[in-house]
């Protein structure tokens, strides 16, 4: 494995953090605890099909709100006979101690709902843009396990420049202001050892804000 950068905290500009071993090994093993319950059926882990018929390589379970290509909705199937788990307070406390850390201020921020991803099986995800939600509050990223190569792009198009970073277990990565909007994906995923969860596999949970508060209206 290559060390693309230092494991410093990196702020690669004034919207944009990366904070290794942001979570200590403690922490990642309860948040993986939580998370393997989360994951349960029913409305749990599963497959997002896209327009073009393809169905992604990661594994999904939302909480709070539930994300479809391209849009959320409060169920998990077409027939609304599936309602979506509710956001927990322990992501919510997670994602205000994410933004106390990064900007330094209270930005009024309210999360509503979480994506947690599972890759396995080599699963990769493509370049894409979080712009689905109805506000542009911050995203809060959370890695756990196996090492995944994180390429942030630009907020254009799908192309270069962009940045290959390592997220590694416990990391945090938050992007918000004009960078909310910037392009990005998982390429690789290495096949590392992990404490808490089996080599190869990766978790990441990101962390958004789908309404606005009456504030932002």
């Amino acid at each position: 494995m290559n060390q693309l950068f230092s494991r410093s905290v990196q702020q690669l500009d004034d919207q944009v953090w990366h904070y290794p071993d942001w979570l200590d090994p403690d922490e990642q093993r309860e948040l993986v605890e939580s998370i393997q319950n989360w994951g349960e059926p029913p409305a749990g882990f599963g497959r997002t099909q896209l327009p073009n018929k393809k169905w992604m390589s990661v594994e999904t379970v939302c909480l709070g709100w539930h994300w479809y290509a391209y849009g959320y909705s409060r169920f998990v199937d077409e027939a609304k006979s599936q309602p979506v788990k509710p956001f927990p307070d322990e992501l919510r406390s997670l994602a205000s101690r994410a933004i106390a850390d990064t900007y330094n201020e209270d930005i009024g921020y309210a999360p509503d709902t979480a994506l947690i991803n599972r890759y396995t099986n080599d699963a990769r995800q493509g370049m894409h843009q979080d712009n689905d939600e109805q506000c542009d509050a911050p995203v809060v990223s959370i890695s756990l396990g196996s090492t995944g190569v994180f390429r942030f792009g630009n907020t254009i198009n799908r192309n270069k420049p962009w940045q290959d970073i390592e997220l590694r277990s416990g990391d945090l990565f938050v992007f918000g202001g004009d960078r909310r909007y910037s392009f990005h994906g998982i390429p690789n995923v290495y096949h590392d050892g992990s404490p808490i969860l089996q080599a190869g596999t990766r978790l990441n949970i990101t962390i958004r804000q789908v309404e606005p508060t009456a504030h932002d209206s």
